[in-house]
């Protein structure tokens, strides 16, 4: 099958959620379609809710009404296997078990023809294993579809080891014929969006069980500062607590236990408490109809300083100068060769997250990454109990200047949205040296698996090539357990960087 025959069957088999969102994909994209499943009736059923889907896509204006009835003839479903074979792709969205994998596969190979394409919809499990059961795995691939399906555009394509590049060319030019964004990857623990993403959870849970900020500030300074969709905390709740910690452990255990992928005890206690999120009315916020919402931390009104003193650009927080004029806030500025900070009147300084700890120095305040200092509509801050209160007000009054909500939360090495962009970039960085994925293609993952504001490369340009390494350094200094030390990769990446500015 090429990308734009539509004369042979394309086959779901598996029709729960995702069975049914990928075989309404093949549909609208002219497809016949053959649904199986193992469960007599079951796709019969399926097929009726993806007609009714049809349905609510004409009163939508999404699909013309003659097109939905030629989508409901195409679509038939299967009584067994053997009404499969005379498809040119079968897609499995079965559970999520590798021995129940791979007995089917073993079924399939014995009733599809030879140059039938073979593909798993998983997400946790590793391609090459399920491969490992046909006598031909190199029309294996993985086809691994975000939920829902016909809504979100990425489909990771997935070469195992055995996967014959002319199959993994079809899957991929199949997808795109889909409508869908295809990104291409090696079979790898998580494979580009589940991999990458798991500092964005495992940090926000660090900063709560380190006592740093409760999970509504967390996500609050995520979405605000950060420009994330969603925070950490609110989207473990619509996902699932039990299935996210899932992903997390299969990760973890894959990498054989990689401190840089440890699954977080907080969100166990959860998970064994029984309250797994939106689904089971109580997660880390409360659900039920007399629930008070979660509010975050937001610090009381305070004066904002007359004047700061600039000492150097602040690097990637250079835009807030221009900021701190048009707030009528003077700002004097001073040439310092490695100075990144601000001078407040009272002698106390402002800096900008870089993975130390304000009780290392003498009256710091320091303020997180923002996605853009002019949009961002709250800023978090930290400091020790050794701050004093002149210094923690001048800050909180001149970001509230700038008209921003101020969040104080403890004294956290690299804060909230900084370490989790700097592990997020040391982690894209590591996957590129190790063939994973490309930089373009693991951008365009995370923007559209995960909805990401910038992809992890996107970011390094932004922030500067040395800019992650030397956060995730500092890190490292103050947690030596392996979980912020800096990739090979990243740590070239950015030597590389400084030889050649050295050298100019």
């Amino acid at each position: 099958m090429t990308a734009n025959d539509l004369s042979s069957p394309v086959a779901v088999v598996g029709t729960g959620t995702m069975g049914q969102g990928i075989a309404q994909v093949a549909l609208v994209a002219g497809h016949l379609v053959r649904l199986y499943d193992a469960v007599p009736g079951r796709a019969r059923e399926a097929a009726a809710v993806i007609g009714a889907r049809l349905d609510r896509l004409v009163d939508k204006d999404r699909l013309a009404a003659t097109d939905r009835d030629e989508a409901r003839a195409r679509l038939k479903a299967a009584e067994s296997l053997a009404d499969l074979a005379d498809c040119s792709l079968v897609v499995e969205a079965v559970v999520e078990d590798l021995a129940a994998k791979q007995e089917l596969f073993r079924q399939l190979e014995d009733v599809v023809g030879e140059d039938c394409l073979l593909a798993t919809n998983t997400s946790s499990l590793s391609v090459t294993a399920v491969a490992a059961a046909l006598r031909n795995p190199g029309r294996f691939v993985g086809l691994h579809f975000f939920n829902p399906a016909p809504l979100l555009p990425l489909v990771e394509v997935v070469s195992g080891y055995a996967t014959d590049v002319t199959s993994a060319t079809r899957a991929y030019e199949t997808a795109r014929s889909w409508g869908k964004t295809p990104v291409a990857c090696a079979d790898t623990p998580g494979f580009i969006v589940n991999r990458i993403a798991r500092p964005f959870y495992a940090e926000a849970f660090a900063v709560y069980e380190a006592q740093g900020a409760d999970p509504a500030t967390i996500d609050a300074v995520l979405r605000e500062s950060g420009g994330f969709r969603m925070g950490a905390f609110e989207l473990t709740d619509l996902i699932g607590q039990d299935v996210n910690e899932s992903v997390t452990h299969s990760v973890w255990r894959s990498f054989f236990q990689d401190v840089r992928f440890t699954p977080s005890l907080a969100q166990r206690r959860l998970v064994e408490s029984g309250r797994l999120g939106r689904k089971s009315g109580q997660g880390w916020y409360d659900y039920r109809e007399d629930a008070e919402p979660a509010e975050p931390h937001t610090a009381e009104r305070a004066q904002p300083p007359a004047y700061v003193v600039a000492e150097g650009n602040l690097g990637p927080a250079s835009e807030l100068l221009a900021l701190i004029r048009e707030a009528g806030v003077q700002v004097r500025e001073e040439e310092e060769d490695h100075g990144t900070r601000l001078v407040l009147p009272g002698g106390g300084q402002l800096a900008l997250a870089d993975g130390q700890t304000s009780v290392e120095f003498r009256d710091v305040v320091y303020f997180d990454l923002a996605l853009d200092y002019r949009k961002a509509t709250r800023i978090a801050l930290s400091a020790s109990q050794d701050t004093s209160t002149q210094t923690m007000s001048e800050a909180i009054g001149l970001f509230q200047a700038l008209g921003k909500d101020v969040s104080v939360i403890g004294d956290v090495p690299g804060m909230i949205v900084a370490r989790t962009v700097a592990r997020i970039v040391d982690l894209a960085h590591d996957a590129v040296a190790k063939g994973v994925a490309t930089e373009e293609d693991i951008d365009t993952a995370m923007r559209l698996g995960v909805n990401y504001p910038l992809g992890p490369f996107e970011w390094s340009r932004r922030l500067g090539r040395t800019w992650a390494c030397a956060l995730l350094d500092d890190l490292h200094d103050r947690d030596p357990s392996g979980r912020y030390a800096p990739s090979l990769a990243l740590y070239r990446h950015s030597y590389a960087t400084e030889k050649r500015e050295g050298a100019s």
